[in-house]
């Protein structure tokens, strides 16, 4: 079992600094940087990933690729506003298989989610937000348990063991890999899964 991390940040600038040099598991060692997350101190929206890409473990900000750039038009059509967000991972580091010159999105095992679940932890600790949202099943596992299913959960509110309002949603990255015959389809389900955070924040103003 890995070392797990132990944050003991009271802000997360401090937290952000102390994740730098975090080695809970081996993938900092093929990684550039740890990809901590970004937004507001005060933010009532947070959205939690996978993990970095390749596009992320260079600039050291999470979700500014192809996929961050398509969540960014979905938030706003749903009427959310990202700059309002807090935007972060479940795993810090980016995971990669080298092919050629490229390096490939490999998805993390249990052990590098379990050893990097306290950073996860002590951000929503610290953010308290009024909702967060688990993009795709590696996020929403990490915050509900291995039983939680996205295809089968989405779109609704549950409260993670913590006892914040979580909704699932699917990655999107998994709309951008979606056979052209139903990419707006599942971009149109990922708007509305949204839309579905957005009214609930609307009752908690």
């Amino acid at each position: 079992m890995p070392t797990l991390a132990q944050p003991s940040g009271t802000s997360l600038a401090a937290l952000r600094r102390q994740a730098r040099d975090c080695t809970a598991c081996p993938l900092y060692r093929a990684a550039t940087q740890t990809v901590f997350g970004e937004g507001p101190a005060r933010a009532r929206l947070v959205l939690v990933g996978e993990q970095p890409g390749d596009q992320e473990d260079h600039a050291g900000y999470p979700f500014i690729g192809p996929a961050g750039l398509l969540l960014d038009r979905a938030l706003a059509e749903a009427g959310l506003n990202r700059a309002a967000a807090y935007v972060t991972n479940a795993v810090k580091h980016f995971k990669f298989v080298r092919e050629g010159r490229r390096r490939l999105h490999q998805k993390p095992g249990s052990r590098e989610i379990a050893a990097c679940r306290p950073w996860l932890e002590a951000e929503l600790a610290l953010l308290q937000p009024a909702v967060v949202v688990a993009l795709g099943a590696t996020a929403a596992q990490t915050l509900m348990g291995p039983t939680f299913r996205v295809l089968r959960d989405r779109g609704h509110r549950f409260a993670t063991p913590a006892g914040l309002a979580l909704v699932a949603t699917v990655h999107p990255s998994a709309i951008l890999r979606a056979p052209p015959d139903r990419h707006d389809a599942e971009y149109g389900a990922f708007v509305s899964d949204l839309k579905v955070v957005a009214r609930f924040l609307k009752t908690q103003s």
